[in-house]
C-alpha cells in the first residue's frame, strides 16, 4: 500500500479508532475527534494505518516522514523481488466509462501474462458510498474480461471506502509467449495441396486403313436440244 493511499485527520470519518499515539503507545479505543485533538496537540498527523481492522487502527504521526519512510521500503522491496511475481494495483471507479476501462483493463492483462498478479481497487467518493452495487458491477466486469488469464483469489469486498479484488495468472500454456495474448497460435504455413493422381492415358488406338481414292466417272454430257423440224414446201416463209 502506497503512502498517499493512506488516509489521515479529516479524512477520517470513523467514528472510533485504536489509538497508538506519537511514542508508539497504545491509548486503546478512543472517539475520531479525540484521536484528532491529541495529533493536533502535538503539531503531528493522525493516520489511520491498519483500515482493515475494526475498529481501524490509527497511529500520531510525522506524516511526511512516514511518506518518504514508506517510498523507501517500497523501492528496497521493489528491487529485491526484481524479475519475480509482485502485486500490481488496478484502479477503477463505480462510474468509470468503457474507454477509461479498457485501458485499464489492457494494463492489467500485462501485468497478468507476465505474472504478476493484480489487485483491482474501486474507490468511492461522496455519494457513491450508497451505491456499493454499483462497485460490485465494475468487479464482475473485470473478472469476466480478465477471465481468459486470470483467476479470481480473493473475492471483492468493501473496506471503508475501498473494494478490492485480487486476481492471480493463470498458468500459462507450454510454448506460450509472455505477453503475447497466451490465447493466439503462432501461424502456420499453408499446408501444400495433395497432387492430384494422374489420369491414365489410353493406348493408342490402331490406324483405320484409308480407302484409297476412287477413279473419277466421265462427267456425263448434258442432253443437247433437237435440232428444228424441217419446214414443209411451199409454206409460206
Amino acid at each position: 500500500m502506497r503512502a498517499q493511499d493512506y488516509r489521515r485527520n479529516r479524512q477520517i470519518r470513523v467514528p472510533e479508532v485504536r489509538l497508538i499515539n506519537e511514542k508508539g503507545e497504545q491509548v486503546g479505543v478512543v472517539n475520531t475527534r479525540e484521536a484528532q485533538r491529541m495529533a493536533d496537540e502535538v503539531e503531528l498527523d493522525l493516520v489511520e494505518v491498519s483500515p482493515t481492522a475494526r475498529p481501524p487502527v490509527c497511529k500520531i504521526l510525522d506524516f511526511g516522514k512516514f511518506k518518504y519512510e514508506t517510498r523507501k521500503r517500497e523501492q528496497k522491496n521493489s528491487a529485491g523481488k526484481k524479475g519475480s511475481s509482485q502485486l500490481k494495483e488496478l484502479r477503477v471507479r463505480p462510474a468509470i466509462d468503457t474507454h477509461d476501462l479498457g485501458y485499464r483493463l489492457e494494463q492489467g492483462k500485462k501485468f497478468l501474462l507476465t505474472g504478476h498478479k493484480v489487485q483491482v481497487v474501486c474507490i468511492f467518493r461522496g455519494r457513491q458510498m450508497r451505491h456499493p452495487e454499483h462497485g460490485y458491477k465494475v468487479m464482475k466486469q473485470v473478472a469476466e474480461i480478465l477471465g481468459d488469464v486470470a483467476k479470481i483469489e480473493s473475492q471483492a469486498k468493501m473496506m471503508g471506502r475501498r473494494m478490492t479484488m485480487l486476481l492471480s495468472p493463470l498458468p500459462q500454456k507450454p510454448g506460450a509467449k509472455p505477453g503475447g495474448g497466451g490465447d493466439k497460435q503462432a501461424a502456420k504455413p499453408a499446408a501444400k495441396p495433395a497432387p492430384r493422381p494422374s489420369t491414365p492415358v489410353d493406348p493408342p488406338r490402331p490406324m483405320t486403313p484409308v480407302d484409297p481414292p476412287r477413279a473419277a466417272r466421265p462427267a456425263t454430257p448434258a442432253p443437247q436440244p433437237a435440232p428444228p423440224a424441217p419446214k414443209p414446201e411451199g409454206a409460206e416463209s
